[in-house]
């Protein structure tokens, strides 16, 4: 393997590929590199791999073997969380009413669902309340924190939503009702009122947890309410003390679905909870894992497009609180039954999603027809009658397809229910929290990759404008220029089953740590195969392309190409078998 030529250049050269994309190699320090490879003791090829992802001599072991005990932070370096944990003590010794608010997605549903199996160890049940995605919209409403304060709930914990809820949040302060919020999106300058705002994202934290989803977050706080509760003498009064780990299925499932970095304390939190998931001790994810046919350990990837898509489809197109009920039960016989339904709802999901991103597509090709896409780094479609549960979905393929940040609104009457997602370099969620600041939406927020909002059907175009001119300025008046990050280059010959497990050791993969990839220089290809230029063959796969330029590119079979993925055992062939999954490919 070697570092793939004049990085200025592109890697092997490749400044724009059949898929539009600069190839960038990921290694920027050779000598650590070789460093890790002497004194870490690591073969070449994974020393290379882990030295790409910034990782020293001080952070190898701790990025090999990735242990709570040596990542997990303190929770009380978060502002508000002693306060939150000296509320939510109060309310379990006086035997308060507690409800939880909880998001319709995955982070939301096992954040919930940590609270539920905790606060039960602790003989305490919780009402939750996750609203109707088309209804209700994201984030707390009034009229929920309403019916949670008459049911008798004096406290609820509001996960993965909360931090910009000025107006419930002070409709619920009015009715004598206490809020936590336990959230991760960027916040404003001035928070709601609240008892407690729990937030690594607030402005005024100074804190290395900014990466940790909200199920991280309500780990965090479990933990710190256990300790609390041990201290106080809790556990001596006939309640047995819970094993926070046997959760970390949940937290690990939450983690990988938002896409948040998986790195420090959250690789730590994917890592160990795959583990605990392997066991199958939560009714709920073992029956998602059966009806989806899973047969092996789980993997990052099972989690993030396998199980949670799952989890998810209530809040898209059915029930959405199927999620939080999956996750929560004890029993097998609901569980198989829940899970059968939101697979169901899934394959619903699916069609659905696949008539929007067509009539989406559609409208992009229209909206970027002579664009100059330095002036419009931004591109946001909208449609009435686009079913709002896919919108996200909808956007990530489009952003995947066009290299540039996407906003979908659905548009029903008079009002868009909008979603965005972004590429790396293009902060989406300030730039939507800007958009509420002047007056363009009916309310919005989200992180850098992602964003959600609302928005009056007459304002579409002049937010699409203002998007446009914020991303602008962020990228300095330059089109956006998507990379597609290299490990290095690799002969086929050198791509055997030996490699691949030493690679599969490095996960789990995903934002933060991707999956390594590699590019192999002047193929040929024949078949379904990909042929180098001796005798060694290796075969080669590209979802969903078939209709795109890599698709086209690969099918023409025309003269030599680069192309680039990641490699994989091929379980069809046999043990030592090895396959590519080619991502993208460039004419030499």
């Amino acid at each position: 393997m070697d570092g793939g030529g004049n990085e200025a250049d592109g890697f092997l050269g490749v400044v724009r590929s059949v898929t539009g994309r600069r190839w960038r190699g990921r290694l920027a320090d050779e000598r650590l590199a070789r460093g890790l490879a002497q004194r870490a003791g690591l073969p070449d090829l994974v020393a290379r791999v882990v030295a790409a992802r910034g990782i020293g001599l001080d952070g190898v072991d701790d990025f090999l073997e990735p242990t709570l005990r040596a990542l997990l932070p303190d929770p009380s370096r978060l502002r508000d969380m002693d306060r939150a944990v000296a509320r939510a003590v109060r309310a379990v010794e006086g035997g308060e009413r507690i409800g939880v608010f909880a998001d319709y997605d995955v982070d939301g549903a096992t954040s919930a669902a940590l609270l539920v199996r905790f606060f039960a160890r602790l003989g305490r049940t919780l009402d939750v309340y996750v609203p109707d995605r088309l209804r209700e919209g994201y984030g707390p409403n009034a009229g929920a924190l309403a019916a949670l304060r008459k049911a008798g709930a004096s406290l609820v914990l509001t996960v993965d939503c909360g931090t910009t809820a000025h107006g419930p949040l002070a409709e619920a302060a009015a009715l004598g009702l206490d809020v936590i919020v336990l959230d991760h999106h960027v916040s404003e300058p001035a928070l709601p009122p609240a008892a407690a705002i729990v937030n690594p994202n607030r402005l005024d934290e100074d804190n290395d947890c900014r990466q940790l989803a909200a199920v991280g977050v309500t780990f965090l706080i479990v933990v710190a309410l256990n300790r609390r509760l041990r201290e106080a003498g809790w556990y001596g009064q006939g309640h047995a003390a819970p094993n926070l780990l046997e959760w970390l299925d949940l937290v690990a499932l939450g983690t990988v679905c938002d896409v948040v970095p998986l790195t420090g304390v959250n690789r730590a939190l994917a890592a160990q909870g795959l583990k605990v998931m392997a066991r199958r001790s939560n009714p709920g994810i073992a029956a998602l894992a059966d009806v989806a046919g899973i047969d092996e350990r789980p993997t990052a990837y099972h989690a993030g497009f396998v199980i949670g898509p799952r989890v998810n489809a209530g809040g898209r197109v059915g029930d959405s609180g199927l999620g939080v009920r999956l996750l929560t039960t004890g029993s097998a016989e609901e569980a198989a039954e829940l899970a059968g339904r939101l697979d169901a709802c899934n394959r619903e999901r699916r069609e659905v999603e696949t008539a929007v991103l067509e009539d989406a597509r559609a409208h992009a090709d229209r909206t970027l027809a002579g664009v100059d896409p330095a002036a419009a780094p931004l591109l946001l479609v909208a449609g009435e009658g686009w079913h709002p549960g896919v919108i996200g979905i909808v956007a990530s393929r489009l952003k995947d397809a066009c290299n540039l940040p996407v906003c979908v609104v659905a548009l029903d009457g008079g009002l868009g229910k909008g979603s965005g997602r972004s590429v790396p370099g293009v902060a989406l969620g300030p730039a939507v929290i800007a958009a509420q600041q002047a007056g363009l939406l009916v309310d919005g927020g989200g992180h850098e990759m992602a964003a959600g909002f609302t928005v009056a059907a007459d304002r579409v175009a002049a937010l699409a404008e203002f998007l446009n001119q914020h991303v602008a300025r962020q990228l300095g008046h330059r089109a956006p220029v998507v990379a597609l990050g290299i490990d290095g280059a690799l002969a086929p010959a050198g791509a055997t089953a030996e490699v691949v497990e030493a690679l599969e050791a490095l996960g789990p993969f995903g934002a933060g740590n991707p999956r390594p990839r590699f590019a192999l220089p002047g193929i040929h290809i024949h078949r379904a195969d990909v042929v180098g230029g001796g005798p060694a063959r290796l075969k080669g796969i590209a979802f969903r392309s078939a209709q795109g330029a890599l698709g086209r590119t690969l099918l023409a079979r025309s003269g030599p190409l680069h192309v680039a993925g990641h490699l994989r055992a091929d379980a069809w062939r046999g043990a030592d078998a090895v396959e590519l999954v080619i991502e993208d490919a460039a004419r030499p």
